[in-house]
């Protein structure tokens, strides 16, 4: 034979290729999730009204809640708070 191909070629043998096909398909890439976008806002808490970003909203008990990251002031200068609050504490920029 020329080029010292044989008949199979470069596929292998038929049991070669029989398990072969039988082998799990590779995972397709996953794509990445894309994160929600974030809001700026402003927070009023009893420390003031400063400004924040909105990180995502859920509903409880027919109430909604914004979960936002703000500065509050502390002794030592300002620190940065993530928790969730009332939509009514919440003001669109």
């Amino acid at each position: 034979m020329a080029g010292g191909m044989n008949k199979r070629g470069s596929y292998g043998s038929m049991a070669d290729r029989v398990a072969r096909s039988h082998e799990p398909a590779p995972d397709p890439p996953r794509a990445t999730p894309e994160p929600l976008p974030l809001k700026h806002c402003w927070v009023t808490t009893t420390a003031g009204r400063h400004p924040g970003l909105l990180l995502e909203w859920r509903n409880v008990a027919g109430a909604w809640e914004g979960r936002v990251v703000h500065p509050v002031p502390d002794p030592d200068g300002w620190v940065l708070l993530e928790e969730w609050l009332p939509a009514g504490l919440l003001d669109p920029t």
